[in-house]
């Protein structure tokens, strides 16, 4: 039988050290770019692949990267925001570009697993994904800080949170929606969604839609704000108490897309037409926010760059490598929803 390559063929036909080798075959930034080359080109030509279980042995990595869900409430039981789903293959393929296994687990909040995870070493680092009441885990994250975890979560970039954040511009994407609705004509705009410091991503969306309304030189009313989470049935129930309200509106911006598709609902429940009565706008761009009738105007995150951004501020942190939080760029997608 032909002898598996090693290592030391690598060297020898590369013209460089064994460990030279391990450092290249490993990542190791101590390595040029063009030493690199020559030594992955080395490894092709002897069909040679890295024993990742040696490998991580030896580094005392175990060469994988763990996905925390966090449960939220769904009509399919799935409790995963689709919006999640669309991050998820992104996340998957950054890292199998790196060589690395993707653990995926659902947690609930009031579970333990910022110790379950940083305990067992099942992974290298954690990539946190969900949406859910910031002031009530923050706690956690600090413990994780604590005890020496590398982890990296996605949310609001905000002053002196535990750890590194990674996040799009809620406040610019908020103020776009605003400033979309007063061009087509609309003076009073609703918002649907948890304006408080408890969701710190609604509420940069909040925050972004009061600063075009008071430029606009408009109020800012709070009969026109119902809280609501980011559920279909919660945008449908927010969508009926701002109904009752009978305080005049002729636009609604729901803070995500599933709280505008209930709002959708409950607009068409009550005789209500949309964009002709109503226009209304939504945040994440889901993939149903455009085969919804009428498609739906909303706020496009880019969850290809953020799953990619992601891997790559966690496995910098495990590398020993300086981070920093991050806030990537939305953009506005009209549709007719908002199109009268």
């Amino acid at each position: 039988m032909k002898r598996k390559a090693t290592s030391l063929d690598i060297a020898h036909l590369a013209g460089v050290s064994q460990a030279t080798v391990s450092r290249a075959l490993s990542g190791s930034t101590l390595v040029s770019a063009e030493t690199r080359r020559r030594i992955q080109a080395a490894a092709d030509q002897l069909n040679y692949t890295v024993d990742k279980n040696a490998s991580s042995l030896r580094r005392m990595y175990s060469g994988t990267l763990a996905l925390l869900f966090f449960e939220d409430p769904t009509a399919d039981e799935s409790h995963i925001n689709p919006f999640f789903l669309s991050m998820l293959g992104s996340i998957t393929r950054a890292c199998a570009r790196q060589g690395y296994d993707l653990l995926i687990s659902f947690q609930q909040f009031s579970r333990d697993w910022h110790a379950d995870f940083a305990d067992s070493k099942k992974a290298d680092g954690i990539i946190l994904l969900g949406y859910g009441d910031y002031l009530a885990y923050r706690d956690k994250l600090e413990k994780l800080v604590a005890q020496g975890t590398h982890f990296v979560r996605w949310g609001a970039v905000l002053p002196n949170q535990p750890g590194v954040s990674i996040g799009c511009d809620n406040f610019r994407g908020g103020q776009a929606v605003a400033e979309h609705l007063l061009e087509r004509g609309r003076r009073r705009i609703a918002f649907l969604g948890d304006a408080t410091s408890h969701y710190p991503e609604f509420f940069e969306r909040y925050r972004g839609y009061v600063d075009a309304l008071q430029r606009a030189g408009l109020p800012v009313e709070a009969s026109l704000q119902v809280n609501a989470e980011s559920t279909e049935q919660s945008g449908y129930e927010a969508m009926r108490t701002l109904i009752s309200r009978a305080t005049p509106y002729d636009a609604v911006f729901a803070a995500s897309d599933l709280i505008a598709i209930g709002a959708l609902h409950a607009l068409g429940d009550h005789g209500l037409q949309v964009p002709q009565d109503v226009a209304l706008a939504g945040f994440d761009d889901i993939a149903t926010a455009s085969f919804v009738s009428p498609p739906l105007t909303t706020v496009l995150q880019d969850t290809k760059r953020a799953g990619e951004v992601l891997v790559d501020s966690l496995l910098s942190q495990i590398r020993g490598e300086p981070v920093e939080s991050a806030v990537l760029p939305v953009k506005l997608m009209v549709r007719r929803s908002s199109q009268a």
